[in-house]
């Protein structure tokens, strides 16, 4: 999948998302006071810490979130049931990937070069009580990668193309059986 992010009118980003299966999407971003995208912070965090099943690894696997519109290719005839089914069962690590990919561009966007850990297990911590699955390493580099995919956003004059992996992609959940049962007797 091949993401776009582009400055739009009025400062805030578009993100024009090329699925693998030929649909062309557009996801509008709410970010103009930010100097860096907020969709591109989802990105580059979601990437770093393998997080399929975000933002981007929904979109990926065919989920469509309410502000997105299709702007071209042609979606499969039950695609509207695959990505209510998808961001379903995705919206726990929707949340997460929301928490932090919020401190991530925190940190990007106010200079700071870590992510306290405190502060991303804290986020972590609205969500599950298990250990908090990264390392301070790894959140190092979704803050590494973040700052260099702002600093080109930056000097491009705000357009850059993004290369969402494959193996990346939210798996879509099996739609549920048919519930079968006996009628009453009347």
């Amino acid at each position: 999948m091949l993401i776009t992010f582009a400055r739009a009118a009025g400062g805030s980003t578009l993100a024009t998302v090329r699925r693998a299966d030929g649909v062309v999407l557009e996801l509008p971003g709410f970010d103009r006071k930010w100097r860096v995208p907020h969709d591109l912070a989802h990105a580059a965090t979601e990437c770093e810490l393998g997080m399929s099943e975000g933002v981007f690894g929904s979109i990926a696997g065919g989920g469509v979130f309410g502000n997105m519109r299709v702007v071209g290719g042609k979606p499969r005839h039950d695609a509207a049931d695959r990505s209510r089914r998808l961001l379903a069962a995705n919206k726990r690590p929707l949340g997460v990937a929301e928490v932090l990919a919020g401190v991530v561009h925190d940190a990007v966007e106010h200079g700071r070069p870590a992510v306290p850990p405190e502060l991303a297990r804290g986020s972590w911590g609205i969500f599950s009580s298990d250990p908090f699955p990264w390392s301070p390493a790894q959140l190092s580099g979704a803050v590494r990668r973040l700052a260099g995919l702002a600093a080109e956003f930056e000097r491009s004059g705000g357009a850059l193309e993004f290369a969402w992996p494959d193996r990346l992609t939210s798996p879509v959940p099996a739609p549920a059986a048919p519930r079968r049962g006996r009628r009453g007797r009347v």
